[in-house]
């Protein structure tokens, strides 16, 4: 099987059916030797009629004790013999399994890791988790029918030829029973990859939704969204459910046919051998071994209908692996020299100018239209974009990643200790890592946590708060320190009083550095030296926060949603006296949205809160 560190070759993307073919080409010796055994195994269980035949014609009969030892002893040798066949059969295919489970494992994981953080805006979580935990299994599963499949028709073949030799008439049944089969299956096989592939995409989807409701549910339990994300949960999975019936009907169709055709078949041959018996055409020896050759039969007569079956799962499962394998990162051909320091960002897409040393802040009505400028600033979108008077595509991308950052709200956070989450591969001083943690006011996080810093943190911070989670992601994008942060939405999951904490810090420890934030809220916009308001994508005006408040009517409109909201938060703060607010699914976590609670962030604890 391929080892842990072997290079797992370059897969066939053509489609489904190339990719299953390229996995067989990736181990040929072991597929030939799949199907020779196969092919070994079932036409000995062929032979075993014959030689009972033997038995019986010239021993029983005629009560010669020496041949009827004779062909009772090659019976016996030939049945011990397929027994081991029958063992390194199954060995063998199982290997072969293994292998494209593993091979295909190997290919995407490392095609994943090549998109990196461009995968999640690709394609989405449900699909990768899908391919990774069902459509690798169902590929390496249909690879085990090659060889009982190659068997099958060897041994259908071997049978047609030996009856040739008894009966003409059973030959050319026989013969003519595998159309019968392929006429009656082919259409469910058709059937099957339409409905098996509707379902998988309707799978991918609903594990998506899992994956965000698992993420979200404090949040949504403390905005009272719970409930309604749950019935629209319970849409979703009863049409997979019903979807899954429908797959189900064509598979047990499938089946069905697997179990009766054979049986049908035999009924039929057994009904015309025994007619021929008892005309005197067939001896009794001869009925006994067309018997046997027709009860062989039924299970070569099965295997071609499961490996239809498994094959046309498979295909559909490739496809979705083919799919993700198609997907391109962003092309690095860039050459040209980065600029040698600081440099206006300019997308003529947008018409957004980023100005280096200045917090510049992107206000759009869809979030999705500022989302995607920083994509194409961040160069994670094919785009126009110059970065001074360089394209930044022209770029080598290593060296934009060394000076422009992408701080995502939704980004991963892997597990580990609470230091090693914010400072990822460095080794950042105390007293850096307490800088950075007071500028995103997450100083509570720390105190609220055991052993400070040390702290052990779950995979994608799920042992914290939505917007604890979403201040340890500003803490470890400004501890990178980039020449140009481009943060989407840093503080979408706070309070009022914590974002506007957040804004003031942020603005004064990227002072004299670039930094773009995307937000409609008032308390982030006052902060921002620039404030582009985008209409359908595109820069409409631009300004300070306070001149277009005054001059733009539909900028005034879109944050004074915002507004209205801090004004109630602080009128409820003011009308329960500052209490905390606490979510019951939290586990102890106050809940930002609200997680924080009013007043908790005292600058003057930063450095008590750190130690």
């Amino acid at each position: 099987m391929i080892d842990a560190y072997e290079d797992p070759g370059t897969p066939d993307c053509r489609g489904g059916w190339w990719y299953l073919w390229w996995l067989v080409r990736r181990q040929p010796g072991r597929a030939v030797a799949g199907a020779t055994l196969a092919s070994v195994w079932m036409v000995l269980m062929a032979v075993a009629p014959y030689l009972l035949s033997k038995a019986v014609d010239e021993g029983l009969e005629p009560r010669d004790t020496a041949a009827l030892a004779g062909w009772t002893a090659a019976l016996f040798l030939v049945g011990a013999f397929n027994a081991w066949v029958s063992v390194m059969r199954h060995r063998t295919m199982t290997r072969l399994r293994m292998d494209a489970n593993f091979r295909t494992v190997k290919v995407v994981v490392g095609h994943t890791v090549r998109l990196g953080a461009a995968l999640q805006r690709r394609i989405g979580a449900g699909e990768v988790v899908t391919i990774g935990v069902g459509d690798v299994h169902t590929i390496s599963n249909s690879l085990t029918v090659i060889g009982p499949g190659v068997g099958s028709i060897v041994v259908y073949v071997v049978v047609a030829g030996l009856l040739l030799s008894t009966s003409p008439l059973l030959a050319a049944v026989v013969l003519l029973g595998m159309p019968v089969v392929a006429v009656l299956v082919g259409p469910l096989m058709a059937r099957l990859q339409g409905t098996e592939g509707e379902y998988r995409e309707r799978q991918g989807v609903l594990t998506a939704r899992i994956g965000d409701l698992a993420g979200g549910l404090r949040v949504l339990n403390g905005l009272g969204g719970k409930g309604l994300f749950a019935d629209a949960f319970r849409r979703d999975s009863q049409r997979l459910r019903a979807q899954g019936y429908r797959v189900g009907s064509v598979t047990s169709w499938m089946q069905a046919l697997g179990v009766g055709l054979p049986t049908v078949f035999l009924a039929v041959v057994t009904w015309l051998a025994a007619r021929l018996a008892a005309r005197g055409d067939l001896t009794v020896g001869e009925l006994v071994s067309v018997y046997g050759y027709v009860a062989v039969l039924v299970g070569p007569v099965a295997f071609l209908v499961d490996m239809g079956y498994q094959l046309s799962r498979g295909v559909v499962a490739a496809r979705r692996v083919v799919r993700l394998l198609r997907l391109e990162p962003v092309p690095d051909t860039g050459a040209a020299e980065a600029p040698a320091g600081p440099a206006v960002l300019y997308d003529p897409a947008s018409g957004v100018r980023v100005v280096p040393g200045r917090l510049t802040a992107l206000v759009g009505a869809r979030p999705a239209d500022t989302a995607a400028i920083v994509d194409r600033l961040g160069r994670y979108a094919p785009s126009d974009v110059t970065w001074g008077s360089v394209r930044l595509d022209e770029v080598p991308l290593a060296r934009v990643r060394a000076r422009i950052l992408v701080a995502d709200h939704e980004a991963d956070l892997f597990a580990g200790s609470l230091r090693e989450v914010v400072a990822g591969r460095r080794e950042p001083s105390d007293a850096a890592v307490g800088r950075a943690v007071r500028a995103a006011a997450a100083e509570d996080v720390v105190q609220g946590l055991p052993e400070g810093l040390g702290s052990p943190v779950a995979a994608q911070g799920r042992s914290l708060s939505g917007g604890q989670r979403q201040r340890v992601r500003l803490v470890r994008a400004l501890l990178a320190d980039p020449e140009v942060l481009l943060a989407v939405e840093p503080t979408s999951a706070l309070d009022a009083h914590t974002e506007a904490t957040v804004a003031g810090r942020l603005r004064a420890a990227r002072a004299d550095r670039t930094t773009v934030v995307t937000s409609t809220s008032p308390l982030v916009l006052d902060h921002a030296d620039t404030v582009m308001y985008l209409v359908d994508g595109k820069v409409a005006a631009s300004g300070p926060h306070r001149v277009l408040r005054e001059t733009e009517a539909g900028y005034r409109a879109l944050v004074a949603r915002d507004a209205e909201g801090v004004e109630e938060t602080e009128e409820a703060q003011e009308t329960n006296g500052a209490e905390e607010t606490e979510d019951p699914d939290s586990l102890g976590h106050p809940l930002d949205t609200g997680e924080s609670r009013r007043g908790e962030d005292d600058p003057s604890d930063a450095e008590e809160a750190v130690r």
